[in-house]
């Protein structure tokens, strides 16, 4: 995160000197931004080679109200497969599941190996601490007891899903004015 980023940060060749130089990186403090600049961020994740395909990333921006009541707020700041996201930073459209339950197997046949997006912190009031995290959605894959269930040859459990959407999440990026 950073006060500037373009677009074309994504492709430089030496990504990790123009984020570094440009920004903080994730657990950093953001200082005070230029005048009428909101945090821009530069994020960019590939699945793991043995993973599910990715689904979406999400930018999450908590904050203490002047009553101190906590709030969050989650946009959808990039997607796969096409998909579009709303006017109110949600995608509506979920990204399937490839998921054969009967054999605990799935494909990557939907999601994208890899996303990248310059995003840019709509509404921010430079007046307001906050803090800001990314998190990154993979595609459905079969939960551990369909796994369990099916290589011991065992029912499924009715109060259990048998797909989870793995998650992972960066360390907060912190705003104080």
């Amino acid at each position: 995160a950073g006060w500037g980023f373009r677009p074309e940060d994504l492709d430089a060749s030496d990504f990790a000197r123009v984020g570094y130089g440009k920004g903080v990186p994730m657990g950093g403090d953001l200082r005070k931004p230029p005048a009428g600049q909101a945090p821009s961020f530069l994020i960019r994740a590939m699945r793991d080679p043995d993973g599910a395909n990715l689904d979406r990333f999400q930018a999450i921006k908590g904050w203490l109200d002047a009553s101190g009541e906590t709030h969050e707020r989650i946009d959808d700041v990039a997607v796969s497969d096409g998909r579009a996201i709303g006017a109110d930073g949600r995608c509506k459209t979920p990204v399937g599941t490839t998921v054969d339950v009967e054999k605990a197997t799935w494909t990557n046949a939907i999601g994208d190996s890899e996303l990248a997006v310059h995003w840019t912190r709509p509404r921010f009031d430079p007046k307001q601490s906050a803090f800001y995290y990314v998190r990154v959605l993979e595609i459905p894959t079969p939960r551990w007891t369909t796994y369990d269930a099916v290589r011991n040859k065992l029912e499924l459990l009715s109060d259990v899903p048998s797909e989870v959407q793995e998650r992972a999440w960066s360390s907060p990026i912190w705003y104080s004015p």
